[in-house]
């Protein structure tokens, strides 16, 4: 069975994520199979528009940062920045398509997904939605151009989402701008997140943990709990990463910033730990480099992000 199908049905194009088990997780052979697709359907006149699904149970879950962890392990950090280089450029293709894109979204939407699924897309979504960008978790951070996506959400919600990886639901997702339309929702809510925009402005992650330490708001501590239990490091370089691609031009800038940043992470990161700790050994108590978010050396943190 393909992991990836291919259709064309008149002038619509189908790309579908045919790999349920693993929730579509995106590895090397599927981005391998995808790419050239996408630039045959782009140059081809008779292809008007593409559209983007996930069999079963969610879109997709993310690339197969798995397999990414056998890479690094067995031979360093150069086939796991091949692996990120290839991604990037996939998702280049889709923002750069040129011809209506439309996303179609359901179940978990996460990680390297959102890669394919953001940029230029007109992105409709199923009330069943759970979307988020977790990577603080595993020891990377919001790539996949997803940094310029973040940075451009109302108020400070993409540094929010950002530092602590947070999965968001459908109408928040709506309300938030991250999905253009919901299945059987009339009108994107109005959200109560006044919390977020009094705590996560500027660009110090320590002052911004202080902030949410010492709030009342018991959604600002349940912030500062989550951002506390990431990578700091990651924690760090996402908020970075996010406040840098603001004065970027577009998505597909962001992925060049991305690759930068990777090429400054990943030799000394929490990444391989961060995926033992979550996929692999499941204990959920990875030993990061640092303990907390006042550890990391923002000069560090600046040679990463630029």
């Amino acid at each position: 069975m393909d992991d990836v199908v291919f259709e064309v049905d008149g002038g619509a194009a189908v790309l579908r994520l045919n790999r349920p088990r693993a929730l579509n997780a995106l590895s090397t052979e599927m981005f391998e199979a995808i790419a050239p697709r996408l630039t045959a359907w782009r140059d081809d006149p008779s292809i008007t528009s593409l559209h983007l699904h996930g069999e079963g149970r969610g879109f997709c879950a993310g690339a197969d940062v798995r397999a990414m962890r056998e890479m690094m392990l067995g031979g360093g950090v150069g086939p796991a920045l091949d692996f990120l280089a290839l991604e990037y450029r996939t998702d280049a293709l889709v923002a750069g398509f040129g011809k209506p894109v439309t996303a179609h979204l359901h179940g978990i939407a996460m990680g390297g997904g959102l890669g394919l699924s953001m940029h230029g897309a007109h992105r409709v979504a199923a009330a069943d939605l759970a979307l988020a960008m977790p990577e603080v978790q595993i020891g990377l951070w919001p790539d996949v151009g997803m940094t310029w996506e973040f940075s451009r959400l109302p108020g400070q919600a993409g540094a929010w989402l950002a530092m602590t990886g947070r999965t968001i639901d459908a109408p928040t997702a709506l309300g938030l701008g991250l999905v253009d339309e919901v299945e059987g929702m009339a009108a994107a809510p109005v959200l109560d997140l006044g919390w977020v925009d009094e705590c996560f402005v500027g660009d110090d992650p320590v002052e911004i943990l202080a902030r949410l330490e010492s709030s009342s708001d018991e959604r600002a501590q349940e912030a500062a709990r989550q951002i506390r239990a990431k990578s700091p490091l990651s924690v760090c370089v996402a908020l970075a990463a996010v406040r840098r691609a603001a004065g970027l031009a577009g998505p597909v800038e962001a992925l060049d910033q991305d690759l930068r940043i990777a090429r400054g992470l990943l030799p000394d990161c929490d990444f391989v730990e961060g995926v033992r700790a979550q996929l692999v050994d499941k204990d959920r108590d990875p030993r990061f480099a640092h303990a907390r978010v006042e550890d990391v050396d923002p000069s560090r943190v600046r040679a990463i992000v630029g």
